[in-house]
């Protein structure tokens, strides 16, 4: 004979689903012990095993109830349903992985579109009245203050390496001040 407590951890559940599979009728009320505790038999244990069995491969607790309680079990069909189930679950996930990808790209598309580029950063710079040795020092400034910033800029705006090779080249020979 086995408590509620004790059945309930033997399986890894809480007490609470056991009592709660009582309550619905998946698991039969128990005899109570001269204490009042719930006497849980080795019958109950192996319907328990095959309720958790059952659940692991994701049935519900009404078909559970269907296959234990049918005489005969018809467990095949029961299984057979939720494999197809399983199949449309499956393909509808690959569907939203599908229409994730798609957004993700359609969304680094749109920021691909949106990206500053040398040309428009050169035109930026001119239109502040920069001119081509501002420019120098403003490299040269950045490339001793922060080489490792004035690189990941150089590649946001998409300057090919050999060129930024050269621009951070320059920038470390040109005075700043």
């Amino acid at each position: 004979m086995m408590t509620v407590t004790t059945l309930a951890r033997r399986f890894g559940l809480s007490r609470s689903t056991l009592l709660y599979y009582e309550s619905t009728g998946l698991l039969r009320r128990p005899p109570r012990t001269s204490g009042n505790y719930r006497a849980y038999t080795e019958q109950d244990v192996q319907r328990l095993q095959q309720i958790c069995v059952y659940r692991k491969v994701g049935l519900s607790l009404a078909a559970i109830r269907t296959v234990l309680d049918r005489p005969g079990g018809g467990a095949s069909a029961v299984l057979e349903r939720r494999l197809v189930e399983i199949d449309a679950e499956v393909e509808a996930l690959r569907g939203h992985q599908r229409d994730i990808l798609r957004l993700l790209q359609r969304s680094r598309s749109f920021r691909r579109n949106q990206m500053i580029t040398k040309e428009k950063w050169v035109s930026i710079m001119k239109a502040s009245g920069f001119a081509e040795a501002d420019m120098h020092r403003w490299h040269a400034a950045f490339e001793q203050s922060a080489p490792a910033g004035h690189q990941e800029f150089l590649e946001f705006l998409h300057i090919p390496a050999a060129e930024i090779t050269k621009i951070r080249g320059w920038s470390r020979t040109t005075k700043t001040a």
